[in-house]
């Protein structure tokens, strides 16, 4: 494995350590996580392959779980409409 050294302003490495103790893991493994994911090709490159790749992995999450709502899930018509709901 090698070593790299990176140059940062202090609130990034202040706040970077910060965001690795809330994760349970260290700033060096944020970093490594960050570069692997990078090289494989798996960071978007644009806002809208972002989006594009998290709706797929919701879409996923849905299949694998069974589906969308179910029928128990819907609420009577009654209450659909309702119209003292929100008061």
């Amino acid at each position: 494995m090698k070593n790299i050294t990176v140059s940062i302003d202090e609130e990034t490495y202040r706040l970077s350590r910060v965001k690795a103790a809330e994760a349970g893991t260290s700033v060096s493994a944020l970093v490594r996580a960050y570069l692997v994911t990078l090289v494989r090709g798996q960071i978007p490159k644009t806002e809208f392959d972002r989006l594009h790749r998290l709706q797929g992995e919701t879409l996923e999450a849905i299949r694998t779980r069974g589906g969308g709502l179910r029928a128990a899930d819907n609420l009577p018509r009654d209450a659909l409409h309702e119209r003292n709901a929100f008061p």
